[in-house]
C-alpha cells in the first residue's frame, strides 16, 4: 500500500503516524520575545478528511484549550484516519493577559481574513486562514461566553447549511443554536473559501466548567467518529435530538442595581414566566423581567449587579415547550455522562 505524503504547515513536514507540535511565527513583542501561534498536528497513516479543532480566538475564554488538551490523549487518536490540526491558543497575547482582545484592542474574530500586511490581528487571522483553515475539510472553533456570563453547551451554526446542521446533531450538544454569519468572523471567512465550521459555545470566560468541556470533548469525538477517522470505542451516542432554535433574543435589565435570577442556564420557560427582578439598593424600586416567548435560556449573566439595559439572558425561542422538555432533559442527564474526562482532573 502505497504511503501518504506527509502533511507540510509552515516549512515542516509531519510524517503519516506521527504527531508534532509545530511554532508557526507570529510577530515579535516590543522587547524583542518572539510569539507565535502553536499548532499540533496528528498525521494518521490512513487517508481521511483533515480537521482543525481551535480554542482562544479569543483570549479569555480557556474552556476550549482544556477541551483541546484532552482530545489529544484520547487513546482513539492512535489509529487516526486523516488528519487532525489542533489550536489550543490561536490568541497568545490574550491568553496571556487574560484578555478577548490583542494588544490593539482588536477582536481577532472580527479581523478575519485578515491580510500578511496588515494590523497584529489581520496578519494573525491571516496566518491562521492559510495554514490551518484552507488545509481543513471542517473545523469546530470553541468559544465560551464573556466574563460574567455562562452560556449553556450548544452548538452554532450557519442558517441554510444542511451539513452542519446534520454535523450538529451528531456532536450532541443539548442546543443547537442558527446564527448568521458576522463580518470579519472566522465562520463568514471559511464560509467563502467553501469550508464548514462548528462553533461551540459554552460556560463562562476565565473558567472551566466540567460540564462544558465533557460535552465539548465528546462531540468533537462523535463527529469524527461519524467522518470515519477514529473508532467508536468509548464514544457514547446522543441520548436525543439537540433542541434546535432558530432565533434567540437577548433580554434587558429594565433599571440598574441588583439582581435575583429565578431561572437556570438551560431552562424551559413559557411565555410570562418570572425570570429575574432588579431592585434598587434601598428596596424602594424592583421591576421584573418576564419571558416574551416560550423559549430555552441559553444564557445568562452571572453578576448580581447590572446596570440598565445590561444584558441578562439569552433566550432561544423554541416551537413547543412540550416537546422540547423531554429532549433537554434527555440530553442534560447525558453532559454529566460523558466519556474521556480523568476523576482527578474535576474542577
Amino acid at each position: 500500500m502505497k504511503s501518504r505524503p506527509p502533511f507540510t504547515i509552515g516549512s515542516v513536514k509531519v510524517a503519516p503516524g506521527s504527531r508534532r507540535t509545530v511554532d508557526l511565527p507570529v510577530s515579535v513583542l516590543s522587547d524583542h520575545t518572539p510569539v507565535t501561534m502553536s499548532v499540533h498536528v496528528v498525521h494518521g497513516r490512513q487517508d481521511g478528511p483533515t480537521v482543525f479543532v481551535s480554542g482562544g480566538v479569543h483570549g479569555n475564554e480557556v474552556i476550549g484549550v482544556e477541551i483541546i488538551r484532552r482530545l489529544l490523549r484520547a487513546p482513539n487518536l492512535s489509529t487516526l484516519r486523516g488528519t487532525l490540526i489542533a489550536v489550543p491558543i490561536v490568541n497568545a497575547f490574550g491568553f496571556i493577559s487574560r484578555s478577548r482582545y490583542l494588544p490593539d484592542r482588536r477582536d481577532l474574530n472580527r479581523a478575519f481574513p485578515g491580510s500578511e500586511h496588515g494590523s497584529l490581528a489581520s496578519r494573525l487571522a491571516n496566518l491562521f486562514m492559510t495554514e490551518v483553515v484552507a488545509k481543513s475539510d471542517l473545523g469546530v472553533d470553541l468559544h465560551s461566553a464573556a466574563i460574567h456570563r455562562i452560556n449553556y453547551p450548544q452548538i452554532r451554526i450557519s442558517p441554510d447549511n444542511p451539513r452542519t446542521r446534520e454535523l450538529a446533531e451528531v456532536f450532541g450538544a443539548p442546543i443547537v443554536m442558527q446564527s448568521p454569519l458576522r463580518d470579519g468572523s472566522l465562520r463568514g471567512a471559511a464560509k467563502a473559501i467553501g469550508k464548514d465550521i462548528l462553533l461551540y459555545e459554552a460556560g463562562e470566560g476565565l473558567r472551566f466548567d466540567e460540564i462544558s468541556i465533557r460535552a465539548g470533548l465528546a462531540g468533537i469525538l462523535r463527529v469524527m467518529r461519524h467522518m470515519k477517522m477514529i473508532s467508536a470505542k468509548g464514544i457514547s451516542k446522543p441520548k436525543a435530538t439537540p433542541q434546535f432554535c432558530q432565533s434567540s433574543k437577548w433580554l434587558r435589565a429594565p433599571i440598574g442595581g441588583l439582581l435575583r435570577v429565578y431561572k437556570a442556564d438551560g431552562e424551559l420557560v413559557r411565555q410570562g414566566d418570572l425570570m429575574a427582578s432588579v431592585s434598587d439598593p434601598f428596596g424602594e424600586e424592583e421591576e421584573e423581567i418576564l419571558a416574551p416567548f416560550d423559549g430555552l435560556i441559553v444564557g445568562r449573566a452571572v453578576m448580581p449587579i447590572v446596570n440598565e439595559g445590561d444584558a441578562v439572558f439569552h433566550l432561544g425561542r423554541v416551537v413547543s415547550v412540550e416537546k422540547a422538555e423531554g429532549t433537554v432533559e434527555d440530553i442534560s442527564t447525558q453532559l454529566g455522562d460523558d466519556p474521556m474526562f480523568d476523576e482527578d482532573e474535576i474542577i
